[in-house]
């Protein structure tokens, strides 16, 4: 009788064969060199300087500001850019600031509002000249949404307190009743700003920016915006570029709320400050300031989404938090006077509880989380070709998908240049119909479009033949080859980004790993792919409640221009790669058909004679029928 053996194992493929082909040793190894820069970065980590306190004491009245407040929500409720009501609350604003001694300028200009079309809108700007040429700069805008509410917090608010702070710079006014310091003589210039648009997108702060006299004088702006909520005061910093304010205004800011307020102040967790960074986005007007260079904060008591109008009444304002909100900005101002300048700098970095970690830092950790990527994407492509794997066909095959996303954004941009999609100057502010309301007839045909046009393009690409496991590998290592190329092309544009991309880098490296393996592991290291772009349309449904609007909200971005085109052509780079992993990951890959297999018609003629085939066999079988009976 033989002797008995237990039956043997499979044996586990061996690195670098076809089952195993990524580099995981490689990867692992590479992949340790992220806590260099992780320790540089806790060794870089800075507390920024605060500006001293102001010399003079508070001398805010915190009564006028609440009442002046009041008056312009009770007087005019709807201030809608380009109503008759609007013109009304900047003559107002303009004759109280006229009554302090300032010689009111107002600069009109034209701009598209959601729903309202393009209408003239006007800022109101009071100046309170300083020895210094150098320019300080309060803003407040006064308009509304004009739905419901009466847009007290948001931001009659802002503006009570602006009127209440330059009545102190005012020419002709005398101190309130119980104060002792007479009007203030400043040593920069202070130029008070009551803009139109505010919460369209900072409109008339965007023109100021823009077109000011007193734009290349700017050394800081502080801005008011719905600070008469329940709420602790909250610093905003984000920019509509990747950029940060001076740290050292931030750092003076914070103090200043703590002396005044007697609170710490929020300010945006260090997730949501990357995020910032890598998609810049503000619904507040700060964002123009410091995305054109010069050093702004928003002072608020709402969250990154400005209040609901609905709910926005005079009953709701907190008079006793606009009081603390207006002394700290009073304090703000007058210690960016007396102190010494700013230096000014918007470069990047993520501030945490009165300490900064430095941008450069943050980038080094993100490009250094590239490399084990880079390094198993180039090995992979090595050991493709010393097996003298062609990948050629995978070029192609990717390359026949570029072209339907190219054609598919092509046409998505067609539709936004005849006006199919919503027609404004900057992102549409939460609560309008622009928001909320998907066009549903615009995205069924846009959607019918892609549809046929992915029957046409599809051709190329369907199975015509077994594919081999070599192929299979050509088409996923061309793929992963394509996205470190984009990985490359985010670093140059904007390496915060990466936070994006990264999660796809390294989970879809090892779809080559697990294509023989279970089903629900390849669509499980697929979904984990996805987590970066999750990433990017959570925070809008989250941080700015916008819920499942949200990937409309983002798509609106693209079509109103305010995503850039560079970041618009590495996303469709993107989805042709994750389009082909996908393809290899369910079987369906096949390699582009050399010319022997291609048919002798082309895919749209093939499509047309296989729809006239199917229309025409209907119609033979109705015939059939019909002389059957």
């Amino acid at each position: 009788m033989p002797p008995f053996r237990p039956p043997t194992s499979p044996r586990r493929p061996r690195p670098g064969s076809l089952e195993r082909p990524v580099n995981a040793r490689a990867y692992r190894g590479t992949a340790l060199l992220v806590a260099i820069p992780l320790l540089i970065t806790a060794f870089t980590i800075t507390r920024p300087e605060s500006l001293p306190p102001p010399t003079f004491p508070p001398a805010f009245d915190e009564v006028g500001a609440t009442q002046s407040a009041r008056e312009l929500a009770t007087q005019f409720p709807n201030r809608t850019p380009g109503s008759a009501t609007a013109t009304d609350a900047a003559d107002w604003v303009a004759e109280r600031l006229a009554s302090f001694g300032f010689r009111v300028q107002r600069d009109r200009f034209r701009a598209q509002v959601p729903e309202q079309g393009r209408v003239t809108m006007e800022n109101v700007i009071a100046v309170s000249p300083g020895r210094s040429p150098d320019v300080l700069v309060l803003v407040a805008h006064r308009d509304n949404l004009g739905t419901t509410g009466q847009g007290a917090d948001d931001n009659a608010s802002g503006t009570g307190t602006l009127l209440e702070l330059a009545r102190g710079y005012g020419l002709r006014a005398a101190p309130a009743p119980g104060q002792e310091r007479a009007p203030v003589s400043p040593t920069h210039t202070i130029v008070f700003v009551s803009s139109d648009g505010g919460a369209y997108g900072g409109l008339g702060a965007a023109r100021f920016v823009e077109t000011s006299p007193y734009r290349r004088r700017i050394v800081a702006a502080v801005n008011l915006v719905a600070i008469g909520g329940r709420d602790t005061i909250r610093i905003e910093l984000a920019a509509d570029r990747p950029r940060s304010p001076d740290a050292m205004l931030v750092e003076t800011a914070a103090a200043r709320i703590v002396q005044r307020a007697g609170t710490e102040p929020r300010v945006t967790s260090a997730a949501g400050q990357l995020i910032d960074l890598a998609f810049p986005f503000s619904f507040y007007e700060q964002a123009h300031f410091v995305g054109s260079g010069i050093p702004a904060v928003s002072l608020t008591t709402a969250g990154p989404r400005p209040p609901a109008p609905e709910s926005d009444t005079v009953d709701r304002l907190d008079d006793r938090r606009i009081g603390q909100a207006g002394r700290a900005a009073e304090a703000l101002l007058g210690s960016l006077d007396e102190g010494v300048a700013l230096a000014g700098d918007t470069s990047t970095y993520l501030y945490l509880d009165g300490r900064i970690v430095q941008g450069w830092a943050v980038k080094l950790v993100l490009i250094t989380a590239l490399l084990p990527f880079l390094l198993a994407a180039v090995d992979l492509f090595a050991r493709c070709r010393r097996r003298r794997i062609p990948l050629a066909p995978a070029l192609r095959s990717y390359r026949s998908r570029l072209a339907f996303w190219v054609w598919t954004g092509l046409m998505f941009g067609f539709l936004a240049l005849i006006g199919a999609w919503p027609q404004v100057d900057r992102p549409p502010p939460p609560g309008t119909s622009l928001a909320g309301d998907w066009p549903v007839v615009t995205l069924t045909f846009f959607a019918i479009f892609v549809f046929a046009s992915w029957l046409v393009g599809r051709e190329r690409l369907l199975p015509r033949r077994a594919v081999s496991p070599e192929e299979e590998l050509a088409g996923q290592t061309a793929a992963l080859l394509v996205l470190a190329v984009l990985a490359l092309l985010t670093v140059a544009i904007n390496a915060y980004a990466l936070v994006f991309l990264l999660p796809s880098l390294h989970a879809w490296l090892w779809l080559p790993q697990v294509r023989h393996g279970a089903l629900w592991l390849r669509a499980a290291v697929l979904a984990v792919g996805l987590a970066g772009p999750l990433v990017l349309v959570g925070s809008f449904a989250w941080r700015y409640e916008l819920g499942l609007d949200a990937p409309w909200y983002v798509l609106e971005l693209v079509a109103i221009g305010y995503v850039p085109l560079p970041a618009i052509v590495i996303a469709l780079a993107w989805l042709a790669a994750a389009g082909q992993l996908t393809a290899v990951a369910a079987g369906r890959y096949a390699p582009y058909p050399s010319a022997r297999e291609r048919p002798p018609r082309g895919p749209v003629r093939q499509l047309v004679g296989r729809l006239l085939s199917l229309a025409l066999g209907r119609r033979m079988t109705e015939l059939k029928r019909a002389v059957g009976s």
